[in-house]
């Protein structure tokens, strides 16, 4: 597969052109990357306008996901994130022919939702409507949502409802199950938004679990998360089956939020994923993936819980006895890094670049570890998902004045601000939101001391 992207910048750095543009290092390796870092000069596209080795890029990517039309980001899912709720406006509003004036648009969100999107929400002012977890003993992380509830939700708001928004696979790795909540958005004739920041990787597994793959409208993938893309590459997808429009509107909805001076080095990186995801890499995650299920086995016949996940992740619930944190740090002391830990859990995600001699070493240190959890110990109380009371919308409540206080003095108080540890960047109140009892206990449980709260 061709890298044209790569290729340009190579021949470009290699022809020693005098660079009286931007960047201002002038391709001067000070910091040793310099000569593959240019910008949009002649023959390099426009990552917004594309026409010429962007284009031809973003159609191999399209090719390899099969979707209707793959955008890159240099800025993350976050803008993905953006762009994906400005597209399902645009096209409700030209669907319904909605005056905003009159009728607010609302967006049906699992609460599970990252940060970004509530961002989305300030900057677009729409309404939300969360879907709560029905699971029992649901984490902050985690919403599993049934199509029997979406479907009761969507009849109630009715032709308000812009979009359907869920997250796949969420931070512990937790799967929705896309093909049964799609069924029910199409049947409303609306569209169904997946972030799958962390399943850029699905689409290739001997049977695809990628949400373009299950009935998903747009979705978008981190490709930084599990394929070898640098920090800030991802996806925008539109599916084959999505109202056209939407692909000829995606790269003005990327525009709107992105910067105009994005990343090449991130856009190379990006282009030659398309030759790697090409060239066997089908066989390579199979092989990661069984070893995975090989080390998920060892661990929970040792007696560590593991989650059901996603097949690149292990999560280890911890029941009671040491938290997620604690491993983590214990991990860390034998040169293991893990994705996230907490009071609760352990994440550890791999890909097909870690080695067999990458888990030998995870086993032995884990083996190591007392579980220190036997009936005298009372298992720990997981707070759940704090229902709170709107008062007003995200967009008002964040520009309005406020003040930051003690969790302790907040109870009772309206959320300014979404705080979040990061990761996993889920807000435990809203902006809008009063904050209770339960929510002041929650942000202690998970170690937040301060709050921003709306000035009275």
């Amino acid at each position: 597969m061709r890298t044209p992207i790569y290729d340009f910048v190579t021949e470009y750095a290699a022809s020693d052109t005098v660079r009286l543009h931007m960047p201002g290092h002038k391709g001067q390796p000070v910091l040793g990357c310099e000569t593959a870092d240019i910008t949009e000069i002649s023959g390099a596209d426009a990552l917004y306008e594309a026409s010429g080795i962007i284009a031809e890029s973003e159609a191999n990517a399209t090719a390899l996901f099969g979707t209707g039309r793959t955008f890159y980001s240099t800025e993350g899912s976050s803008q993905c994130v953006r762009a994906m709720l400005e597209l399902a406006r645009r096209w409700w509003q030209e669907k319904n022919g909605t005056d905003w004036k009159t009728e607010r648009p609302v967006v049906v969100a699992a609460r599970n939702a990252h940060k970004a999107f509530l961002y989305a929400a300030i900057l677009l002012d729409f309404d939300i409507v969360w879907l709560w977890p029905e699971e029992k003993n649901a984490s902050l992380c985690s919403c599993v949502v049934t199509a029997e509830t979406l479907e009761k939700v969507l009849t109630e708001k009715g032709d308000a409802v812009v979009a359907v928004y869920l997250t796949s696979p969420n931070y512990l790795g937790g799967m929705a199950d896309i093909s049964a909540l799609a069924e029910v958005c199409h049947q409303h004739n609306t569209l169904l938004l997946v972030d799958n920041a962390h399943g850029a990787y699905l689409h290739f597994l001997e049977n695809s679990l990628h949400p373009m793959d299950l009935g998903a409208d747009l979705c978008c993938d981190s490709a930084h998360k599990t394929l070898p893309v640098l920090t800030g590459g991802a996806y925008l997808h539109i599916s084959k089956t999505a109202p056209r429009q939407l692909q000829d509107w995606g790269k003005g909805a990327l525009e709107l939020f992105g910067s105009t001076s994005p990343s090449y080095l991130i856009l190379q990186s990006l282009d030659l994923c398309n030759r790697y995801l090409a060239e066997g890499y089908k066989e390579r995650l199979a092989k990661v993936c069984g070893q995975l299920e090989t080390v998920k086995k060892y661990l929970a016949a040792a007696g560590w819980q593991v989650e059901e996940t996603d097949p690149l992740r292990i999560t280890v619930k911890l029941l009671c006895g040491l938290t997620g944190t604690e491993i983590a740090g214990q991990l860390r002391n034998h040169q293991i890094e893990c994705e996230y830990a907490d009071e609760d859990y352990l994440v550890l995600m791999a890909t097909p670049e870690n080695s067999v001699r990458d888990f030998d070493r995870l086993l032995e240190t884990l083996g190591k570890q007392k579980l220190q959890c036997d009936v005298t110990n009372e298992p720990k109380k997981i707070p759940l998902a704090v229902r709170a009371e709107q008062i007003m919308s995200v967009r008002k409540a964040y520009f309005s004045s406020g003040e930051v206080l003690p969790v302790e003095q907040a109870q009772g108080r309206i959320c300014r601000m979404p705080t979040a540890t990061c990761p996993p960047a889920i807000p435990i109140v809203v902006p809008g939101e009063r904050i209770d009892a339960v929510a002041v206990k929650c942000f202690q449980y998970y170690g937040i001391d301060f709050v921003e709260v709306v000035k009275e």
